[in-house]
């Protein structure tokens, strides 16, 4: 028997879910949450072994539950359905530990099979979230900072200006600039703030 722990901020979606899934012989809807907070306390209390994520939710969003169930919950699998499929939403998911990623659009023949693979350990992703991880392989250079430029982006995420940054690395303020500018282009960001913004979403600092 599937376990399965339906979360998403919206009741109008969590009710239609629970509808879809009514009346399936191996899957028993355990319950329902609201936020990735009670995500997390709910997989335990309700021993759910597969759970039907959203990512953009208060208190706690998606990929940061995935990442905490993967820690709590290592044997949980977690299918992310949602509506955004950019790769700030699908890269950090993915890299947090989801098993699959379908959008809101997906049928309900779609949802079963997934819920279902997601189940056995099988990676489930639609169509776009496919194409765009495809496309990141082909471009394996892209997002990916050197150790040194991590440091570069950690001095800058703690509020280090140039001048401060180059003296805590003992190099100039010139080669701040460079890794700065290295940074952005792999990023695909152009100022320090979105720098920073996207590092989190990436979980490329804690």
């Amino acid at each position: 028997m599937i376990r399965l722990l339906i979360v998403d901020d919206h009741p109008v979606v969590r009710d239609g879910l629970r509808a879809a899934f009514t009346g399936e012989p191996d899957i028993e809807v355990v319950g329902e949450a609201g936020n990735g907070l009670q995500a997390i306390e709910m997989v335990s209390a309700n021993q759910a072994n597969v759970v039907l994520m959203d990512l953009r939710m208060p208190e706690l969003d998606g990929v940061r539950a995935i990442r905490r169930l993967r820690e709590s919950a290592p044997d949980t699998r977690v299918l992310v359905l949602t509506t955004f499929d950019t790769d700030s939403d699908v890269l950090p998911a993915i890299e947090a530990g989801a098993t699959g990623y379908l959008l809101k659009d997906a049928s309900t023949e779609e949802l079963l099979r997934a819920v279902r693979a997601a189940h056995q350990g099988q990676s489930v992703l639609s169509p776009s979230v496919a194409n765009r991880l495809v496309g990141q392989v082909r471009k394996p250079q892209r997002g990916t900072l050197s150790p040194r430029e991590l440091e570069v982006l950690r001095l800058v995420a703690a509020g280090a200006t140039n001048r401060e940054a180059a003296s805590k690395l003992f190099i100039s303020e010139a080669s701040i600039k460079t890794h700065l500018l290295h940074i952005y282009a792999k990023l695909d960001v152009r100022d320090r703030a979105a720098a920073v913004g996207e590092a989190y979403r990436r979980g490329l600092l804690d």
